[in-house]
C-alpha cells in the first residue's frame, strides 16, 4: 500500500494546519518581543526608562526559538491543531490559558538553569506573565477572531438595533438544543435568516446569568411572558427535545401568554443521527398544544380480529374514516373494503394504500350512500365482513339544524341499514362512530346520534355479532371541524370567527380517534359505549388565539377576533357522560378509556318509534316531535338565545 502524499499536503486540512503553525511561531515571537519591549524600551509601572540594549536582544535570540518549540509541542498535544474552532466554547477556552501557563512557566525553568547562567540580563519574571496576556489574545483571536468580531456585533445589535424584518428571538432551553439553536441563529444557517438571538430561558438555577454563544441565559420558564414585552421578542423557539408533555404543558401555557409566533425542535426520536437541530426546526402544529399521552394499541387485541379478515369501513373516505383504513391496513386484513359517497376521497386513499401495500391487500371501493338498502345488502351478501366500522355520517350541527328529515334519514336509517345487515350476514362485530353531542342533546345532528347508540345497544341484546359504539369528542384537523376553518379565516386576514368566548369543547386527534375505535373492536363488549378520558375541555376562544400566533401573526393586532353568537343547537360545553350512565361508568384495562355498562333498551317500542320516524320524513309529519320521543333528554334548542350562558 502506498501513501499519497501529494494528495496529503494539497489538502484544505493540511494548508490550514501549516498556517497555524506558522502564525503560532510568529506569535509567540511577537507577544515576547511585546513584552521587552514595553519592560526594557518604555515606561511601565514600578519599570522606570531602561535602554533596550544588545544583552536583551542576546536573551531574546536564545530565549525565542526555545519558546517556539515548546509551544508547538504543548499545542499539538492539546489537539488545537486538529480542533474545529468554530464550534470551540468555554472549555476550549481554559485549555487554551492552561497550555500558555505551561508554555511561559518552561521560558521561567529555561531561563533560570540556561539563560541567566551565560550572564545576559537579570530578567524580571513580571515579564513573562505580559508575554503569557499578549500570546493568549493573539491565540484566542488567531482562532476566533472573525467568530468574537461578529458576536460583538450581533451583541450590539441586539442590544441598540432592530432591523426591519429582523425577528427577536427568545429560546427556551439552555441545553443542547437550545446551543445548537443559538449556533445556528448565530451561523445565519438555513432556516434561520433573518433572525436574532436576545434571551434564553431555562429552569436550571445554576445557568442564571451565564451565557450561550453570548445570548445571555436567564432563569425560570414562568418569567417568559414578562421577559417576551421587556426583549419585544417577536418568536420563541423551544428547544427542549426531551421534555416530556407535562413539562412541554408548562411552556406552552407560559408561550402562548404572548404575542409571539412560536417554533420548536422535535422530539429526540426525530432529531437526525448528525444532531442538525436546525434542519429540522417545525412550527408547532395546535395538536401539540393538546398535551395528552395519546391513544397506545394493544396489538394483540387489534390483531386478532383483523389480520387475514374481511373489514368494511363506511365513510372510509372521510378524515378519520381514512385514517382507520391506514390504521387497519397495518394489521393485514386480506380484504379492505372502502364504503363512501364520495368518490374522489376513496379513490385517494385507494391509490395511497395501492402504493403502500401493492397486492397484499385486496382493496375494495363502493361508491354509494348507506341510504342504499339494496346496495348495502349487496356489499354483506357479497363480501361477508368480519368487523365493521360504521364512520359515515352527517354531522355539521347548524346545517342539520334546517334539513332534520335528511339527518335521520343518513344517520339513522343508514345506520339501521348497516347494522341489519351485520346481524344477517353474519359480522363478527360492529363498531358505531359516535359523539359527545349525542348526550343531553341539544341539536340533531346530536339526537340522531344518540338514536344510533340506542339502535345498537338493542341490537346486541338479539344478535350473535357485538355490537359497540364510542363516543369521543371534536376531531381537530378533521372536515368540517373548527381548525380547518379557522386556518382559512386567518389565510385571509381575518377575522377569525368564534361563536362564544366562554365556549368549550373536548378535543383529540385523528390518529387518537382511530386508535380508541380499534381498541373498543378489540375490547368486543357486546352493547357497550366505549369513552375516551379527554382531559380537560378547551375555550374555543384559547384555541383561536394560539392558532393566531402558530401562524405567525397577533391576535386582535394583526388578526382579529369576532364573536357571532351561538348557532342554532349549540351548546356552551359538551359532555361525555349521560346522567343516567354516571353510576354505572367502569374502568378498563385501558388506561385511557372508559365503559358504560349495556343499557336496558325496550325494544318494541324503540322499533314502532324508529317506524314513526321513518314516516315522518316522507308524510309532513313533525319530525322533531317524533325525535323528542325517542330521546326525552333531547332539548332541540333553535337558536343560540335559547342557550344559558354558564361562566
Amino acid at each position: 500500500m502506498s501513501i499519497n502524499y501529494d494528495g496529503l499536503t494539497n489538502s484544505p486540512k493540511f494548508k490550514n494546519i501549516g498556517l497555524y503553525i506558522v502564525l503560532d511561531a510568529v506569535f509567540v515571537n511577537l507577544s515576547i518581543l511585546t513584552a521587552l519591549t514595553l519592560w526594557y524600551g518604555g515606561s511601565i509601572p514600578g519599570g522606570g526608562y531602561i535602554t533596550f540594549n544588545s544583552s536583551v536582544w542576546k536573551w531574546y535570540f536564545h530565549a525565542a526559538p526555545f519558546a517556539v518549540v515548546v509551544s508547538l509541542v504543548v499545542y499539538a498535544l492539546f489537539g488545537f491543531y486538529r480542533k474545529i474552532w468554530k464550534y470551540a466554547d468555554i472549555e476550549e477556552l481554559i485549555k487554551i490559558f492552561l497550555s500558555q501557563i505551561i508554555i511561559f512557566t518552561a521560558l521561567i525553568l529555561f531561563d533560570v538553569f540556561y539563560i541567566s547562567r551565560l550572564g545576559f540580563i537579570d530578567l524580571p519574571k513580571r515579564m513573562i506573565a505580559v508575554a503569557l496576556a499578549v500570546n493568549f489574545v493573539l491565540f484566542v483571536f488567531s482562532r476566533s477572531g472573525y467568530r468574537f468580531i461578529k458576536r460583538m456585533y450581533i451583541h450590539l445589535e441586539n442590544r441598540f438595533i432592530k432591523k426591519a424584518g429582523t425577528k427577536r428571538v427568545m429560546i427556551i432551553g439552555a441545553g443542547y438544543g437550545g446551543y445548537n439553536v443559538a449556533r445556528s441563529i448565530l451561523q445565519f444557517a438555513k432556516g434561520y435568516e433573518n433572525r436574532m438571538a436576545v434571551i434564553i430561558v431555562d429552569d436550571d438555577a445554576a445557568k442564571n446569568n451565564t451565557s450561550i454563544h453570548g445570548v445571555r441565559v436567564t432563569h425560570n420558564i414562568d418569567n417568559v411572558p414578562r421577559l417576551a414585552e421587556e426583549y419585544e421578542i417577536d418568536e420563541i423557539i423551544i428547544a427542549i427535545p426531551s421534555a416530556d408533555n407535562i413539562q412541554l404543558k408548562r411552556i406552552m401555557d407560559n408561550c402562548t401568554k404572548t404575542n409571539c409566533s412560536l417554533k420548536m425542535i422535535p422530539p429526540m426520536s426525530d432529531v437526525p443521527e448528525n444532531g442538525n437541530f436546525h434542519r429540522v426546526l417545525q412550527e408547532v402544529k395546535i395538536t401539540d398544544l393538546l398535551f395528552r399521552e395519546e391513544i397506545e394499541i394493544n396489538v394483540e387485541d387489534v390483531s386478532g380480529y383483523l389480520k387475514g379478515k374481511t373489514v368494511l369501513v363506511t365513510g372510509g373516505g372521510g378524515s378519520i374514516g381514512s385514517e382507520l383504513c391506514r390504521q387497519i391496513s397495518k394489521f393485514m386484513p386480506e380484504r379492505l373494503i372502502i364504503f363512501d359517497v364520495y368518490e374522489n376521497n376513496a379513490y385517494e386513499l385507494y391509490n395511497e394504500l395501492k402504493n403502500k401495500y401493492g397486492d397484499s391487500i385486496n382493496i375494495i371501493i363502493i361508491v354509494g350512500t348507506i341510504c342504499d338498502k339494496a346496495l348495502v345488502k349487496r356489499v354483506f351478501e357479497t363480501y361477508r365482513p368480519s368487523a365493521v366500522f360504521h364512520a359515515a355520517a352527517h354531522k355539521h350541527v347548524s346545517l342539520l339544524q334546517t334539513v332534520p328529515k335528511e339527518a335521520v334519514k343518513n344517520n339513522v336509517f343508514g345506520t339501521l341499514n348497516i347494522a341489519e345487515a351485520a346481524d344477517k350476514y353474519g359480522a363478527d362485530r360492529f363498531v358505531l362512530l359516535s359523539t359527545d353531542k349525542a348526550v343531553n342533546p341539544t341539536n340533531v345532528m346530536g339526537a340522531t346520534k344518540r338514536i344510533t347508540e340506542m339502535i345498537i345497544q338493542q341490537m346486541a341484546q338479539k344478535s350473535k355479532t357485538k355490537f359497540m359504539a364510542v363516543r369521543f369528542g371534536n376531531v381537530l384537523g378533521s372536515n368540517g371541524s373548527v381548525i380547518p376553518i379557522f386556518k382559512k379565516q386567518i389565510a385571509e386576514g381575518g377575522p377569525v370567527r368564534v361563536t362564544h368566548k366562554n365556549i368549550t369543547r373536548f378535543f383529540m386527534t385523528i390518529p387518537e380517534a382511530s386508535r380508541l375505535v380499534l381498541q373498543a373492536g378489540g375490547m368486543g363488549r357486546s352493547g357497550s359505549i366505549f369513552v375516551l378520558n379527554m382531559g380537560e375541555p378547551v375555550r374555543i376562544n384559547d384555541l383561536a388565539e394560539n392558532l393566531i400566533k402558530l401562524s405567525g401573526y397577533k391576535p386582535y393586532e394583526d388578526i382579529q377576533i369576532v364573536y357571532t353568537g351561538l348557532r342554532p343547537g349549540e351548546k356552551l360545553y359538551e359532555e361525555l357522560i349521560m346522567d343516567e350512565e354516571k353510576d354505572s361508568m367502569q374502568k378498563t384495562y385501558h388506561k385511557k378509556i372508559m365503559i358504560a355498562k349495556p343499557m336496558n333498551i325496550d325494544s318494541k317500542r324503540l322499533e314502532s318509534l324508529l317506524k314513526k320516524l321513518y314516516r315522518s320524513c316522507s308524510d309532513g309529519s313533525d319530525t322533531i316531535a317524533v325525535i323528542k320521543e325517542i330521546v326525552p333528554n333531547f332539548n332541540n334548542m333553535e337558536n343560540g338565545a335559547d342557550i344559558k350562558v354558564i361562566y
